[in-house]
């Protein structure tokens, strides 16, 4: 069920010529930004792997991928959800080493994204990025220390797009504040998990969430995370306030990645041991890939924070439910 709304009184800033300008100015400047501060190089990646890999992101465990038939290949193949495990395996290919990683453009089809609304599409578009890290680098200090660095890309960023667009009004706090799921939980009992995130980054206006996966100590999980890439006491995600629509909104779910010990643990504790069986994993298992970092930074969203959008219709071309349509309509807001 959609559940999109346009806040009361909402006028975008710019108009659809300079907000496809804009769009281009901020990912030009994003990437280089980036790439610079995680010492990153841009690769081609897939938009479809084959199942039998394992390479493609399980997500939350239930969401179907597209897939089809290859004609004169006899093969099936699967449009992916994300790069999370290919990447990692790239790195080893392309024989990246510690402190260099990689970066590329990633589209997808969500097919199940539930509910549409001003934050979800059935089309993603985000930054895929992955580093190399030594054995003494899997720490939380390691891992707080580029999550600021992400986020003083962005800031950079909105910097130079203000400057282009004196117009643009919009304010990111640059300090993050860092928090555990658990802890968060513990500050707010009664609320679910985005009662939590919007009550937190009301008052702290950036905040990364820490430690996504497991249980809590309520019995159940902050949010669901696939147990074979990210290591769950060494992730979580970035979250910014968003004036226009009055909520917290998450810009990248990132992480330590799991190492032989943790993949183990985590595919019993989320009881998907049959993917042991797969190539990827038993590479991962045998210590046969590098130990990474990495994460997913929403194109869309990011466009849709900076230039202070009420939908991330507004930002990118998808297919829409007819009452967001009628909604968006009624209100005066162009869908691209």
């Amino acid at each position: 069920m959609a559940k999109t709304f346009i806040p009361k009184g909402y006028r975008t800033t710019l108009g659809m010529y300079d907000t496809q300008t804009s769009i281009g100015f901020i990912k030009r400047h994003f990437e280089d930004a980036l790439a610079k501060a995680l010492s990153l190089k841009r690769v081609s990646a897939p938009l479809f792997v084959e199942p039998k890999t394992g390479l493609n992101d399980n997500l939350n465990g239930v969401e179907r991928p597209v897939s089809f038939d290859i004609a004169y290949a006899d093969k099936t193949a699967e449009v992916v959800h994300s790069l999370a495990k290919w990447k990692r395996l790239a790195l080893k290919e392309y024989g990246f080493y510690a402190g260099n990683g990689l970066y590329t453009d990633m589209n997808a089809i969500r097919r199940d994204e539930q509910p549409l609304d001003n934050l979800h599409s059935v089309y993603t578009d985000q930054w895929d990025w992955e580093k190399v890290i030594t054995r003494e680098d899997r720490t939380l200090e390691y891992l707080k220390n580029t999550v600021n660095s992400i986020v003083g890309a962005i800031c950079k960023t909105l910097d130079e797009l203000k400057e282009k667009y004196p117009v643009i009004k919009t304010n990111i706090e640059r300090n993050v504040s860092f928090i555990t799921a658990q802890e968060l939980e513990d500050i707010y009992p009664d609320m679910t998990p985005k009662e939590r995130e919007n009550a937190y980054l009301r008052e702290h206006k950036s905040a990364f969430i820490m430690q996504i996966g497991d249980k809590l100590k309520s019995g159940k999980p902050h949010d669901l995370r696939a147990p074979d890439y990210d290591d769950w006491a060494l992730n979580g995600d970035i979250l910014f306030w968003n004036d226009v629509l009055n909520e917290a909104i998450e810009i990248s779910s990132m992480g330590i990645r799991v190492d032989e010990k943790s993949l183990d643990e985590q595919l019993t504790k989320a009881n998907k041991n049959e993917r042991r069986e797969l190539e990827f994993h038993k590479m991962l298992l045998d210590g046969r890939l590098p130990l990474t970092i990495g994460g997913g930074i929403g194109q869309s969203r990011l466009c849709m924070l900076l230039l202070g959008k009420a939908h991330i219709g507004e930002v990118q071309v998808s297919v829409w439910d007819d009452y967001t349509i009628k909604v968006c309509s009624e209100a005066d807001v162009k869908l691209l």
